[in-house]
């Protein structure tokens, strides 16, 4: 007959790791993730931190005779091939053809492509969970506002988009100013535009959870819907929500570029990313850094943004997780 064992004998374990310590873990054994991460980070802290510490004006254009001399200035390692370029070290990426500041425009450009990309991400994501979750739990409102996600699919979004800007910017812009208004009018019209994948993936979600033991436990001791909806199904659903947020900044700053290079985004004297490239595609051949360098830090941005996305997708998979 064995003896009892004796709770001294029992060693004590190590405490159990939470849920978010695992994402973590899985996170950063993603490696394109850890990286767009990275890039991401620096971005952000460039465009925020950058025209504070950087000393020439963006919007600055010289006069007389500064003019002649700082108007279509090329960048310093230009000069490391070619010794006729015109450079000065101090405007390191050169300057346009009105003698302002490149990396400054660059950097204040990217202020408003992301604030533009986080506000309409914002936007739709809210959009997308509210439409999403109301589909999923009610089936009386699933037909319809189904129906209405697939109308929107159907629709062409970039000459909808186009429309809009003609018939609503001069309205807005009156109210708001030019740079207001027209910020208004981008990040509502590319936050109600895409919403769509959001409010699909959280209906699915929906769906599924509605059936698990859990949920007909709360509704049968006559939980109401609210709560229902927010304790029980929301906190469920973050993860997609999660990564449809990643991926939406991504997606409308590729929106906003598109309608700033279409010249139909902010005031020629505003600058972002898009309108830098709208530009400077003129003197394209002349210049071919000013095409360059804009267009490298939107893809840079999407791209890291987009692998981000991706490595949050693995994280808050429970079935992927320990892999």
């Amino acid at each position: 007959m064995t003896e009892p064992i004796s709770m001294d004998t029992i060693e004590p374990t190590d405490p159990p790791r939470s849920q978010w310590a695992d994402v973590w873990a899985q996170f950063k054994a993603h490696r394109g993730a850890m990286w767009g991460a990275g890039i991401f980070l620096t971005i952000v802290v460039l465009v925020i931190a950058g025209p504070w510490v950087y000393w020439n004006d963006p919007q600055f254009v010289p006069t007389g005779r500064d003019f002649l001399t700082l108007r279509d200035t090329r960048p310093f390692y230009v000069g490391f091939f070619d010794s006729d370029a015109k450079t000065n070290w101090l405007y390191p990426l050169g300057t346009d053809n009105l003698g302002r500041d490149i990396l400054g425009r660059l950097l204040i450009g990217g202020r408003i492509s992301l604030a533009v990309g986080m506000a309409a991400m914002i936007l739709s994501v809210l959009l997308g969970t509210l439409i999403g979750v109301m589909a999923g739990y009610f089936k009386s409102l699933d037909g319809i506002l189904m129906r209405l996600t697939d109308l929107f699919l159907a629709l062409p979004l970039l000459p909808l988009l186009l429309v809009a800007v003609l018939l609503f910017r001069d309205r807005l812009s009156s109210s708001f100013g030019p740079e207001g208004g027209t910020f208004i009018l981008i990040v509502t019209l590319v936050g109600i535009t895409s919403w769509m994948q959001t409010a699909r993936i959280v209906r699915g979600d929906v769906l599924a959870l509605k059936e698990r033991e859990f949920i007909l436990a709360a509704r049968s001791i006559g939980t109401s819907p609210l709560k229902m909806i927010t304790r029980h199904l929301l906190p469920n659903v973050m993860s997609p929500i999660m990564v449809s947020a990643t991926l939406g900044i991504a997606t409308a700053i590729i929106t906003e570029s598109a309608l700033s290079f279409l010249g139909f985004g902010f005031p020629p004297d505003f600058p972002t990313w898009g309108k830098l490239l709208f530009d400077s595609v003129d003197r394209m051949e002349l210049y071919p850094e000013r095409v360059i360098w804009p267009g490298m830090l939107i893809s840079l941005t999407v791209l890291s943004v987009n692998y981000v996305g991706d490595g949050l997708r693995d994280a808050l998979d429970p079935r992927i997780r320990g892999r």
